[in-house]
């Protein structure tokens, strides 16, 4: 599939995705992701693989357009993901999973 990213035209295909990013070590995920096989990649990281290019060079609009339209699921991650520390109880671990909420 013909994909434009940073102006320059790239003929990506799912497999071909997938072979670049394997042996690929992820780097923290802080924002957007791309989940490609079982595993989790900041969406910067597989365009800076995928294209050769320099990360502020496109932006992660652009790497996500191509991706879902490659077929690969993309997603937000937010604080929340996190895992909860070990010494909660498991009703503070059930709270925590449902997410917080601020009393005024």
């Amino acid at each position: 599939m013909r994909c434009v990213i940073a102006r320059f035209p790239f003929d990506l295909t799912k497999s071909g995705v997938v072979a670049t990013m394997k042996g690929v070590k992820a780097e923290p995920i802080t924002g957007e992701a791309v989940t490609i096989g079982r595993r989790q990649f900041p969406l910067k990281q597989v365009g800076q693989v995928v294209t050769r290019q320099d990360p502020r060079d496109f932006t992660v609009g652009e790497v996500r357009r191509a991706m879902t339209a490659l077929g690969f699921t993309c997603h937000t991650v937010t604080e929340a993901a996190a895992p909860p520390a070990q010494d909660l109880s498991p009703l503070q671990h059930a709270s925590a999973m449902l997410g917080t909420t601020t009393h005024v």
